[in-house]
């Protein structure tokens, strides 16, 4: 089979809802072969699952916790989001295929002390210890914490990862890279020397 994947989607979004028949097939008219539907918290688990039914083998689920929650008013993510959907991840384990949106993001709007960076280490940290038990790679955001999240990653003895988006520096970056890591090419590409470097070094 010769084609794209795209290895990080939100296809669950309301914005598709209207059309998301003409997505998929628009999509596969353009060279994809699948789409990896990362989840943002528990509220959205049981819709990627119903897209990855009606569409099978096209739209592959993952679920997880996003260091990011509640968009309209960003703060990190906690234990107990992670609570609510250990439930979900348990039951539909046997048909996902990563563990996913997780990671660590200290943009200061977000996070801006130690709390709140401490509290979403620790939810990463139990979603990798999830991905091990299940063997399953993580689908890894991390953003303004590049450096953080690749060696919090080594520390646990990670494998299989996809970090998406990194902003990191190139060294952190190729530290990745020799344990294993994969990076996908983010549509920042074109408007981020430092993104651009990275990947480049990546390659």
């Amino acid at each position: 089979m010769h084609g794209y994947i795209d290895c990080h989607c939100h296809i669950s979004a309301d914005d598709f809802d209207s059309d998301i028949g003409d997505v998929i097939e628009d999509s596969k008219r353009a060279g994809l072969v699948a789409l990896l539907a990362v989840a943002e918290h528990a509220g959205e688990f049981e819709k990627i699952i119903q897209l990855s039914q009606r569409f099978p083998g096209f739209i592959m689920p993952c679920l997880g916790v996003h260091p990011v929650q509640d968009p309209g008013q960003p703060r990190g993510a906690s234990l107990e989001d992670l609570d609510a959907a250990l439930p979900l991840i348990d039951k539909h384990k046997d048909h996902i295929v990563a563990i996913g949106e997780v990671g660590l993001d200290f943009t200061p709007r977000v996070v801006n002390n130690d709390a709140g960076k401490d509290s979403q280490r620790k939810v990463l940290i139990r979603q990798a210890e999830i991905a091990k038990q299940l063997n399953l790679p993580l689908n890894v955001h991390s953003r303004s914490a590049g450096r953080p999240t690749i060696h919090l990653l080594k520390q646990l003895g990670v494998e299989n990862a996809l970090l998406h988006a990194f902003d990191g520096k190139p060294s952190v970056a190729m530290e990745g890279v020799k344990a294993g890591y994969f990076f996908s090419i983010p549509p920042s590409i074109i408007r981020s020397d430092q993104v651009n470097i990275s990947i480049l070094c990546t390659y």
